[in-house]
């Protein structure tokens, strides 16, 4: 009994999130009409026009045309019951996330983040980000290529993880709104937070399951 109630709960949560996810992501995608074309009195393009100039407006452009491509296939991708039943796609809209990452995402992210509004906190955050989030795409797809599916999966679930960060950034400004945190520090201690803590909980709970499975079983006689 306590086994399927633990199961339902962790469905519903799931549900929860995938559907809190899908409407943060129909809001950022509502936003990009105050990108084309740019402007400059709307809140992420706030002060930005002295930079919104040369590789700056390419890198941005690609950033958020190839991010959520990216979030999406990903979603897609880490479904156990897609990449069983359908082998093939799997395979191949994986080697499209992978280049979305390593040739858009990534690469963007990274110049972007040293024009951070915030200063130097947040843009070496969201630095970091990007790079982790790369290393995540370029070691799972080496593990596909060696065929070790098990890291291939752990690699690609912490990209995934990674690429939600654009989410969980909102998630955390949306309770700041909601709480009324004004602190300078709000914003650079997000862009740390929005992929640090997710991170680390997961690999808390692969620790903590993989602990569990390997603890040794105790016969009596």
């Amino acid at each position: 009994m306590n086994d399927r109630r633990n199961a339902t709960l962790i469905v519903v949560l799931v549900l929860t999130l995938w559907l809190l996810g899908v409407k943060t992501l129909l809001a950022i995608l509502v936003s990009y009409r105050d990108y084309f074309p740019p402007d400059f009195t709307s809140d992420f393009l706030w002060g930005r026009e002295p930079a919104f100039r040369g590789i700056y407006r390419e890198a941005f452009y690609l950033h958020i045309l190839s991010g959520p491509v990216a979030l999406l296939l990903g979603s897609i991708l880490i479904s156990r019951s897609v990449r069983s039943r359908f082998p093939r796609l799997h395979r191949s809209l994986g080697r499209v996330q992978i280049a979305v990452i390593l040739l858009g995402v990534a690469p963007s992210g990274l110049w972007m983040a040293g024009f951070a509004e915030s200063g130097l906190v947040a843009g070496y955050g969201f630095g970091f980000l990007a790079v982790a989030t790369g290393c995540c795409a370029a070691m799972g797809w080496r593990a596909a290529i060696a065929r070790r599916f098990d890291d291939h999966r752990r690699w690609m679930t912490r990209c995934f993880i990674l690429l939600c960060s654009a989410l969980t950034l909102r998630w955390i400004g949306g309770l700041g709104t909601i709480f009324g945190v004004e602190s300078p520090w709000a914003y650079p201690l997000a862009a740390w937070a929005s992929w640090l803590i997710p991170l680390l909980g997961w690999e808390l709970l692969v620790h903590c399951r993989n602990r569990r499975f390997e603890r040794p079983v105790h016969t009596t006689i």
